[in-house]
């Protein structure tokens, strides 16, 4: 009998197609961070910009020559806080109960139907917060409280979009935790609430805290629904009830506008975009880190 390796045509064009993937995904990054970068460059690189102004400055006026991004951070940060104030505890209860009391029947419909949410085009639940969660606030809070254009009712309907995301994740994680856990626990009279919340979560911890980052991302990124209901003009205040423009909000809103090529206005959009994606970036490397100190390897 021949033990030498035999030669396997199929394997190995899958192989090769599988690095051809994987490479152009990697050179589509290195594409996209190079032609933000660059432009982002010429940015800064005007004499009207002050690199230190822009991070600390709090008004946001190309046309007069005021390029502080706090504005547009702080009402990105506001609604990002809003969504996840609804999206983590609701998706956390979700996948605690898909996972740990639904019945396997619930669970195949459940998750198809939460799945369906995430489906929905942005657009549509932007539209819903402007007719429905806004004036649902001004009705609690107030009409002069509360303005028509707001980041609490983009903040909270954004939540809705995330909540899926993290639900779904979340029972992943805490669906890998090892049945054996649960007996144990059961064994020494734990209740299946006990269970789930002393054992279960912890065990889980890596992987809830990488769906919640993941989720924050998510809302960082978000566009359309935040163009929609939260404002259409930079605005530095803590008011969630008042109306202010998010990083993306003000690039979807300048970028149909008339803007000449190399212009300042123009360049500045990519010094925002360079922005947004160091905060993603650095979501993302602190879910890595967080995975790895908190995994559960299990035999």
């Amino acid at each position: 009998m021949s033990l030498r390796r035999r030669s396997r045509p199929g394997e190995s064009l899958i192989q090769g197609f599988l690095f051809f993937c994987g490479a152009f995904s990697i050179l589509t990054t290195v594409g996209i961070v190079y032609e933000i970068g660059k432009e982002a460059l010429l940015f800064f690189g005007d004499p009207e910009v002050n690199g230190w102004k822009f991070f600390t400055g709090l008004k946001w006026q190309p046309q007069a020559g005021e390029f502080g991004i706090l504005p547009l951070l702080n009402a990105t940060l506001m609604t990002t806080f809003f969504a996840m104030l609804i999206a983590l505890p609701l998706g956390l209860c979700v996948a605690v109960y898909l996972s740990e009391y639904a019945s396997p029947r619930l669970r195949n419909w459940l998750k198809p139907a939460l799945e369906i949410l995430a489906g929905i085009p942005t657009v549509v639940y932007g539209y819903f917060a402007l007719t429905f969660m806004t004036p649902l606030l001004r009705l609690l809070f107030g009409k002069d409280v509360v303005d028509i254009y707001n980041t609490a009712s983009a903040g909270l309907v954004m939540g809705i979009l995330i909540l899926p995301l993290i639900a779904s994740m979340g029972e992943d994680a805490l669906s890998a935790v090892p049945r054996s856990l649960r007996e144990a626990a059961y064994a020494l009279g734990a209740t299946r609430l006990e269970t789930a919340v002393k054992v279960v979560l912890p065990a889980a911890l890596s992987g809830l805290a990488a769906a919640f980052i993941v989720g924050v991302s998510r809302a960082v990124g978000e566009t359309m629904i935040v163009a929609l209901a939260a404002g259409a003009g930079p605005n530095f205040t803590f008011n969630p009830f008042k109306g202010a423009e998010t990083m993306t909000g003000h690039i979807v809103r300048i970028s149909g506008g008339d803007l000449s090529y190399d212009s300042i206005d123009y360049n500045s959009l990519f010094a925002i975009g360079m922005l947004l994606f160091f905060v993603t970036l650095s979501l993302n490397l602190i879910s890595q880190q967080i995975v790895r100190r908190f995994r559960e390897v299990y035999e």
